[in-house]
């Protein structure tokens, strides 16, 4: 094949493990070109009738967005005819009925898709794209894939963090590649060789010298390129912003914690269980809770004031925004009127040419297929998750290929309180995948 000659050693690296595998996975770091890297292998193996139908499985934004545009982008691959599935149930329908060598569809929809031709499954490959989101072996997505698993020849995984939980999320992923080969063919028997757990079953480590047993067994099927070895960006400084509250917001946050129970005057806040215990107190580390009645109350403005003062204190700069609560939006837009919320293909125009000072996002929709960095390079983070991915992927929206300054990541946090612990285990999360990528880099190069 005459690759083009615009595409990057590494790239052309990449392209040739995705021809020279039936099943693989590529961990490739932000900015290094993952789609048009598969869509170059794609067109060779369309092109010489190594597969006959392809299916593209990613989020609903990069469906919409990202595919078909970057098809048409590259010389080699804009003769690819593509049929983006998304919509109502028709339109899904009437799109997979189209004449093309391309079907892209969101992961919502893999088990009505299964379902749709359920023995006639007619895609010989299936690129997944960011195939982290397939680490749950008991979502209906997976299941559904695990159906038709033996009907695909060949399949390709695409992910920048592929253990953003830790090498437990690594067994549901590498299952859909080898049903099971490698890791073992449940995940009960992954864990049991593996791991050890709490004596609640609830937590599991690795076990002394597990972690290299699992690089090592996986390292035939997986390609990891980190963006920092082959792009020369501009520095990523990222800083702590805390904020104190005082004795009275101390006690009511105290009592939540304790009691599960906030009395705000008429108001009694009461999370069900643990997990809506952990969303309550974040959503008081960033100032208003929900009641009963989905209505939030404010409990103190102390992110907002940092906010409006990290905003004052930098005038030349065009700020990213990340909140995770409708809460924080509404409370956000009073506070600065001008913010822009990201909506649609115009506010991102806006933003890259420089017109919006302050665009707010959500790190769900705004955390794949975007690219944000000629707009500006400071993210404030004003509220956290605990999903390191979604982490990750926001912050490479302006730390990636293009970028011309210093990308500075501020991260507003409230004294003593959960979300201290939150940007604490995105720190340990983001350490266990480094060294699961490294490893990997390291194994694949010494071949």
């Amino acid at each position: 094949m005459q690759y083009p000659n615009h595409l990057h050693p590494y790239q052309l690296k990449a392209v040739n493990f995705i021809l020279s595998r039936e099943h693989c996975a590529l961990w490739l770091g932000l900015g290094l070109g993952k789609t048009v890297i598969t869509l170059t292998a794609l067109e060779e193996l369309i092109n010489s009738m190594s597969v006959s139908k392809v299916l593209v499985i990613a989020p609903l934004r990069v469906c919409n967005s990202v595919w078909a545009q970057e098809i048409r982008k590259w010389d080699h691959t804009k003769n690819l005819q593509v049929s983006v599935c998304t919509g109502s149930a028709r339109q899904r329908t009437a799109a997979l009925m189209q004449d093309a060598d391309i079907f892209v569809i969101n992961r919502e929809n893999v088990d009505w898709l299964v379902n749709h031709y359920k023995k006639k499954w007619p895609f010989d490959c299936v690129v997944i794209d960011e195939a982290s989101s397939f680490k749950n072996s008991k979502s209906k997505r997976w299941r559904a894939l695990k159906k038709v698993r033996p009907f695909i020849e060949k399949s390709v995984q695409l992910t920048g963090s592929p253990a953003a939980n830790g090498l437990v999320d690594l067994w549901s992923q590498i299952y859909l590649l080898d049903l099971g080969e490698r890791l073992g063919r449940s995940k009960t028997a992954y864990l049991k060789r593996f791991f050890q757990s709490d004596y609640m079953g609830w937590h599991w480590e690795p076990k002394l010298g597990s972690e290299k047993l699992i690089y090592k067994s996986i390292s035939d099927l997986t390609m990891s390129l980190q963006s920092q070895d082959y792009i020369d960006l501009p520095e990523q400084m990222s800083s702590v912003v805390k904020v104190c509250p005082s004795q009275k917001v101390k006690r009511q946050y105290k009592a939540l914690e304790k009691d599960f129970v906030l009395a705000l005057e008429d108001n009694d806040i009461t999370p069900a269980n643990a997990a809506a215990l952990s969303n309550k107190l974040l959503q008081f580390c960033n100032g208003a809770v929900y009641d009963q009645d989905k209505k939030f109350i404010v409990v103190h403005d102390l992110k907002i004031d940092a906010l409006k003062e990290i905003i004052e204190d930098n005038p030349a700069e065009n700020i990213l925004v990340a909140y995770n609560y409708k809460s924080d939006l509404a409370r956000i837009k009073k506070a600065v009127p001008y913010a822009e919320t990201l909506k649609s293909q115009e506010t991102i125009n806006r933003w890259n040419s420089g017109q919006t000072k302050i665009l707010l996002v959500h790190p769900a929709s705004a955390g794949h297929g975007l690219n944000l960095q000629a707009g500006g390079s400071l993210i404030v983070w004003f509220g956290l998750n605990w999903s390191l991915e979604l982490y990750q992927q926001l912050n490479g929206r302006l730390y990636r290929q293009g970028q011309q300054r210093p990308v500075r990541i501020i991260h507003l946090v409230t004294k003593d309180m959960l979300d201290e612990k939150v940007l604490s285990a995105i720190e340990n999360k983001a350490r266990t995948q480094v060294e699961l990528l490294s490893s990997l880099k390291e194994t694949f190069y010494a071949k």
